[in-house]
């Protein structure tokens, strides 16, 4: 892997490798775009089959947290981290103590999460040696779970996705299908439901669907029915890339809107779903209440707050939908150039100040 062409190919500032041979620490830290503020993103741990696999996975989530933080309108870059090891088996206080210690000495330039592999504990040992992590135990002042807060942020995406199909944001007497009902997705419900909408769910987990169907009077499917229910909306909440060439031709939604990660299989898929006339939420701008929730511990969290903020994903979707017809092109792409705009007017705008203050200092002298 030719590491330097990547990230120039890419713009990534910073690719930083952490070693511990004591506790067994494998870990590499990707910084992609600090041009808004320092990256955040979360550590995910897991057995790759190659460092190189690794080191691609890091690259990959870190930009996507590029676009997902600017997106979400917060004043944070995009980073992540991987662990490579076993979660189940390779953890150890010494080896998140030892990546602690390492995030410290980036002073700032990079703030982790849990993700992946990862949980509250290991965060919490990692703020012992750095106050540069987020989604602590609440008694370090953090925010705890933070599915409801995704979910209610989620919720209001498939309002605003809703308007641009349907012309309103209600959802009272809609079809929802919910693939996945595990934690976001459960809250999601509860918020669908108490709106008066319909939902038809599915999961794996026979007991997560039992749960709906007894709390919401959900009607259940099989996990392979899913796709082509009679529904208005299809909100995928489990894997993703469920959004592909064999599913979208069964699809009787008019909107696709939910909490899954990479939804679309592949970049095309989304041209795919607009000639087909369906309204796309793009995952990384519906499902942003997380990394908002947790961005507000930044500053001393505060609930209220930080949940007035999930609410602008509303706002947030509905820019993505003018600037897709502003364009002529599918939301997918929309939510991307948002991203990049916002991002390019800030280092024009560093830029310009710089030269000017060049300008000064070159006439006093």
């Amino acid at each position: 892997m030719e590491i330097f062409k990547y990230m120039e190919t890419y713009d990534y500032e910073q690719l930083v490798f952490c070693q511990d041979k004591t506790s067994g620490l494998k870990a590499i830290i990707a910084i992609h775009d600090t041009t808004l503020g320092p990256a955040l993103g979360g550590t995910r741990m897991w057995t790759y089959a190659s460092e190189e696999a690794a080191i691609e996975d890091a690259l990959r989530l870190a930009k996507g947290m590029t676009y997902k933080n600017a997106a979400a309108g917060l004043n944070l870059g995009g980073g992540k981290t991987v662990i490579i090891g076993d979660p189940r088996k390779d953890k150890n206080e010494a080896m998140f103590r030892a990546f602690g210690r390492y995030i410290q000495g980036l002073n700032g330039r990079y703030i982790t999460a849990e993700d992946v592999g990862t949980t509250v504990a290991d965060m919490d040992l990692i703020h012992q040696e750095t106050n540069f992590v987020t989604g602590i135990s609440p008694e370090f002042g953090s925010s705890g779970n933070p599915s409801p807060v995704t979910a209610f942020g989620v919720y209001k995406g498939i309002k605003a996705a809703a308007k641009e199909a349907f012309g309103s944001d209600s959802l009272e007497g809609k079809t929802i299908a919910v693939q996945g009902v595990g934690n976001v997705a459960y809250t999601l419900c509860e918020h669908l439901h108490r709106e008066g909408a319909s939902l038809i769910v599915t999961d794996i987990n026979k007991e997560s669907v039992n749960r709906a169907v007894e709390a919401f009077n959900a009607k259940a499917v099989d996990p392979d029915d899913i796709y082509e229910v009679e529904c208005d909306i299809y909100a995928p909440c489990a894997l993703g890339a469920t959004i592909n060439d064999e599913t979208i031709p069964l699809l009787k939604a008019k909107v696709v809107a939910g909490a899954a990660n990479n939804q679309l299989k592949e970049s095309r898929h989304g041209d795919v779903l607009r000639e087909k006339g369906i309204v796309y939420a793009p995952d990384f701008v519906i499902n942003a209440g997380g990394v908002m929730n947790i961005a507000d511990e930044l500053n001393g969290y505060n609930k209220e707050r930080a949940l007035k903020k999930v609410e602008t994903i509303y706002d947030n979707l509905m820019k993505v939908f003018d600037i897709a017809k502003r364009d002529n092109i599918g939301t997918h792409v929309a939510a991307e150039r948002m991203a990049e705009e916002r991002i390019q007017t800030i280092k024009q705008s560093r830029s310009q100040f710089l030269l000017n203050g060049q300008h000064i200092l070159r006439n006093k002298q």
